[in-house]
Order: C-alpha cells, then structure tokens, then sequence
C-alpha cells in the first residue's frame, strides 16, 4: 500500500473516532417529547454509575449524559427525545456555557438520593402529585410514617416530601365537613393509636414530636420538600410547642384562649408574625394561606419564576430549571403564602408579584435545604375530596410539575465551593 493511501486511512480513521459518539443530549425545551420522564432517566443513568451533568438554563435545563447503549435504549423505551453527540459538540456546548457572560452552568449529579415520602398506610380520599410523579418519572422511594420517623428512619434517607398533611394534631381541620364520614373516623382512631404507642396523651403531641424529628432531619444536612397544608400546618406545630392550639372536637380539652401571644415565630422554617385561626370549623389553619381571601380564579391565576444568576445562585437557578417561567396556579387547602408573613432569609422562587403571593420559596436549616411548594395538584386547578388521581400520561410536559422533579435532583448535585 503507498504512503498516500496510508495517509488517506489514518485520516478516515481520525476522521471516523471525531464522529464517534461520546453523549446523549436529553434537552429540557419545547421539543422534549416527555420532560418528567427525562427526569427518571437522569436519576437512573446515575444508579447505573454513568456521568451525568445537569445544563443549567441550556436548553430548558438540559442533562448531559455519558453515552452508553443502555442509556439510549432506556429513552426509547421510556419515550424520551434525545440527541446522540460527538466529543465536537459537545465541547462547543460546554465552551459555550463555560462563557462569563452566559447565564448558564455546568453541575455534576453524582449521586442517587434516597427518597422517603411521609404518608399514613390507611387509604385517604385524596392523592399525592408527588408519590404519582415519582411512580410516573420511575423514580423510586419508600413511604414512612409517624413510627418511622420516631424510631429515628429518617436517618438513612437523603430527601423527604410532606405533602396534605396536619402537623397540629387537628385532623386537616376536616371535622366540620367530614366527621361522620368513614375515612376521617377511621383517620382519627389510627393517629390516636399511634400516638398511645409512642407514649405520647395527644395527637398534637406525637405530631410535634415528628415536626421536631423532621427538623433534626433537615438540620443534619438533609432535604426537605413539603406542599400544600404540609408547609404552614408545619411551621405552626413548631412555633406553638408547649401551647395548647387544639380545641375539644381534636384532644378533648380547649385551646389555651392565650394561644396567639404565646406562639414562638423563631422555631419556625418559613414563617414569621401570622395570625392563627382559632375556630375549628374552618378549613384553615392561619392566615400564611391565602386561600379564603385572593380574589384569583383559574383564568387569571399564575406565578412568574424568577431568574438567578446560574453562576452564582446555584441553588434557586436548580430548583427553577423549566421550559416555561409562567406557571399556571393551583390550589390546595394551603394554596399560596401571603408574602407579608414570609422571612426576609428566604429566598422566593416564585409568586404572583401583583396578589401578594408567594408560591414556591426555599431556605436553610443547619447543614439542610428546605423548599415548600404551595397548592396540592399541578395539573387539578380545584382538587377536592374524593377526586380521581390526575392522569400523568396526559401532563407528560407539565411545568408545575417539573418543580417537583427539581427537588428530587437537587441533592444529587456535587456540591460547589459557595462563591463570594
């Protein structure tokens, strides 16, 4: 063979390797066929121990995946849109975030994290969006309860979701409404089994135990994800430790008459100088919800992400990565935080800047992160009791559901020197 012939080999082989696939690009924008199943592929392709790199602000929030055959085939299966990526590409894409003035980052996803899900084992008229699109999303966890967190479980688990829950020992004040129905009675006679064998007179009493387990939790260096009347019914067990803000109906004896004056906003994660709502028979628990007083209806009700700085704000560009920065609202028995009672430490994800309202914050306690979601069901505007389950397979793109799937990567990411 000449040398010329040799020479145009090498070249083709050079050539050839340049095409060679290296990536798989699962972009996050408009195209993507299904973007909460991308989310499943990402977490799984880092159980399988692949690299993977979430594109902050690129593409939606795309991620960037060592390329192996399983991989690809694993998106086909799952219905995900995809681009196979030589090594040229996919530096230029990388050059292109790298650049100062681009607001876009590069962050490793290194590990899986272990996902719990606090929620009683009795069956309850209402669904969890977050328990259906992790089981949508094929993200798997495992489901605790009040024994398990006393019995000091948390421990073994990376990130735990709250979600239509009553930290105050008040049963979600359904008993107005609900008392004689079957599921609320059989409620009530479970929680109160429960509390008697782990030693504790009262419901209200286990439930703040559980609250300051929780918060041991996320103080440790643990991740904490609540929604709808998880987040205020939470914040109001803390700040009311040692006062009695349950009446008969709930622990058979009164509220303290006192109870307002004696509330201690500094135990709190989110809240600050809200006013409870001490009749029984509402379906609220103070006026961090605003619920019962915004003048919102579905036409007219979003909130607006905001936009940080990739670069430097790590955490909130994470937790706000989206196809669309208009969300549409929804309610829940704690729809929206008014914005008046919220803590100038906390960073607001998201809010309807014109009603007052903050729908998606997120902070610190300790070593952890915390981030409340208000509503109960992103793509069910008015859910109530005894609803179906919202069907997933016709939301694939939902972008109030994305914001779930955000927190559920977000301990995964390799944590950065904090810049200053």
């Amino acid at each position: 063979m000449s040398l010329k012939k040799v020479y145009l080999l090498l070249c083709l082989m050079v050539f050839s390797l340049g095409l060679k696939a290296s990536s798989i690009l699962v972009y996050m924008d408009e195209d993507q066929k299904n973007h909460l199943k991308a989310y499943g592929i990402a977490y799984w392709s880092i159980q399988q121990k692949a690299e993977v790199s979430w594109l902050l602000n690129y593409r939606g929030g795309s991620f960037l995946l060592q390329y192996h055959k399983n991989i690809e085939d694993e998106c086909k299966t799952r219905g995900v849109s995809y681009q196979v990526l030589a090594d040229g590409k996919v530096t230029a894409i990388l050059n292109e975030i790298s650049d100062p003035e681009v607001n876009m980052e590069v962050v490793k996803l290194e590990k899986s994290p272990k996902i719990a899900v606090y929620s009683p084992k009795s069956k309850l008229p209402w669904d969890d969006a977050v328990t259906m699109v992790l089981r949508y999303a094929e993200i798997p966890y495992d489901v605790v309860y009040d024994d398990e967190v006393l019995k000091d479980k948390l421990a073994g688990y990376d990130w735990l979701h709250l979600h239509h829950e009553d930290f105050t020992g008040q049963y979600g004040r359904f008993w107005s409404s609900f008392r004689n129905a079957g599921w609320y009675r059989e409620d009530v006679k479970n929680q109160e089994a429960t509390a008697k064998r782990n030693g504790f007179n009262k419901v209200s009493e286990m439930k703040l135990a559980v609250a300051k387990r929780i918060k041991e939790f996320c103080a440790g260096g643990g991740f904490l994800f609540a929604m709808c009347s998880a987040t205020d019914s939470y914040d109001i067990a803390l700040s009311a430790e040692g006062v009695d803000i349950c009446e008969s109906m709930f622990d058979g004896d009164g509220a303290d008459p006192q109870a307002q004056s004696k509330i201690d906003y500094k135990k709190t994660f989110a809240f600050q100088n809200f006013k409870l709502d001490t009749n029984p028979n509402n379906y609220e628990f103070s006026d961090i919800d605003a619920t019962q007083t915004r003048t919102l209806v579905q036409s007219n009700d979003f909130f607006t992400l905001f936009e940080f700085s990739a670069k430097w704000d790590l955490v909130p560009t994470m937790l706000t990565q989206n196809h669309e920065k208009v969300i549409k609202g929804f309610m829940g028995q704690t729809t929206a935080f008014r914005k008046s009672v919220v803590k100038p430490n906390i960073t607001v994800l998201g809010e309807n800047k014109g009603a007052e309202e903050v729908r998606y914050l997120n902070g610190e306690i300790g070593k952890g992160q915390f981030t409340f979601y208000g509503g109960h069901d992103p793509e069910d505007y008015q859910h109530a009791v005894g609803d179906p389950p919202t069907d997933l397979n016709l939301h694939p793109n939902s972008a109030g559901y994305r914001l779930i799937l955000n927190n559920v990567l977000f301990p995964a990411a390799k944590k950065k020197p904090q810049k200053t």
